[in-house]
């Protein structure tokens, strides 16, 4: 009997052993970093979705000109929205240009797009700001566009909503049908909402409003909804039930470093992307800078190159006794985006 229990143990070992070999020679891991502008190298505040048009996953997001030799601030302006696409589960990004938004003469600025889709339509809303300044500044509205394809984009208008100088919306729609957008306000987060993505009716206070932040975004998973917030120290969690009442968590997340290439000094800006039970966010850091504020005009009032460039990288999450945390990213995790319908 012994013997039997000892051929029926190392049966189940070699097994064991051979599905974990089988699995991590399957596993698609993560590159670190995920992506890197090639033009400008100042990729942030990217958004992540499945271009049916395409048949591509793609990631929209700001392309600072983190390379050029600008005054102060410059490099955050004159932005375009740039595309990165992969055909490989996320496994590879490739650069595949710009989008051509804009509206009026001159060069402006395009910051931080959120899209989704509706009724076969892709709507995308944005941070527009008039011209290129040196320094921070500048009237910030949001502005609305369409698409059915993802590359070609009209021009809807740029919305009402309580006051002008809103950035970073993040949009979910609700189990009745509603669009809700959350923007940045004065540091806080705002709320407007929309039966049709054209027309918005905004609160007439914040709803989160107890840290300065920017760049919320929300999402549902594991049975809760939730907000994670750009507080330029890693990410504010917030949970609700209803959308409606939000519980701050005490931990942040992505407030350290990680072990990975250009995965420090801490995460900034992001999006959350849910396929079945898995979670995924992307954010981006700023690799030569040792907090995320840190950075120093020299003496002609010019940040060096290395601190202004950007990285995207990419996080699992996980929902532990109630509590949003980030799976060890010094550790290999399985990231694989699956096709969609």
């Amino acid at each position: 009997m012994k013997h039997l229990l000892r051929i029926l143990t190392c049966s189940c070992f070699v097994l064991c052993l051979a599905f974990a070999e089988g699995w991590a020679q399957n596993m698609q891991q993560a590159p670190a970093p995920l992506f890197r502008d090639p033009v400008y190298d100042g990729a942030a505040d990217p958004v992540v979705f499945w271009n049916r048009h395409e048949k591509q996953w793609w990631m929209l997001y700001t392309q600072r000109r983190a390379n050029e030799n600008t005054a102060d601030v410059a490099y955050c302006y004159g932005n375009s929205i740039a595309i990165a696409s992969s055909d490989n589960h996320g496994k590879n990004w490739v650069y595949r240009g710009t989008l051509d938004l804009e509206f009026e003469r001159g060069k402006n600025t395009f910051w931080a797009p959120d899209v989704v889709y509706a009724d076969g339509t892709y709507h995308m809303f944005l941070a527009y700001i008039q011209g290129v300044r040196n320094h921070w500044g500048g009237q910030a509205r949001m502005a609305h566009y369409t698409s059915t394809n993802a590359w070609d984009w009209n021009f809807e208008g740029l919305l009402s909503l309580s006051s002008e100088n809103v950035i970073d919306g993040t949009l979910f729609q609700d189990k009745t049908g509603t669009w809700k957008m959350w923007y940045k306000e004065n540091s806080q987060s705002w709320l407007a909402e929309s039966d049709d993505l054209f027309n918005w009716t905004w609160r007439d206070e914040p709803v989160i409003a107890d840290q300065a932040h920017e760049g919320p975004k929300v999402f549902e998973f594991n049975g809760w909804y939730w907000m994670v917030t750009d507080q330029w120290a890693g990410m504010g969690v917030y949970r609700s039930a209803d959308l409606e009442h939000w519980t701050k968590q005490a931990e942040p997340i992505l407030a350290g470093a990680s072990s990975r290439p250009e995965d420090t000094p801490s995460g900034a800006h992001g999006d959350v992307v849910v396929v079945g039970d898995q979670a995924y966010i992307f954010y981006f850091t700023h690799p030569g800078r040792k907090t995320h504020g840190a950075a120093t005009l020299d003496a002609d009032g010019k940040y060096p190159y290395s601190e202004k460039r950007s990285s995207i990288q990419v996080a699992e999450l996980l929902v532990n006794n109630g509590k949003l945390e980030v799976k060890d990213r010094n550790q290999p995790f399985h990231f694989y985006l699956p096709e969609m319908e």
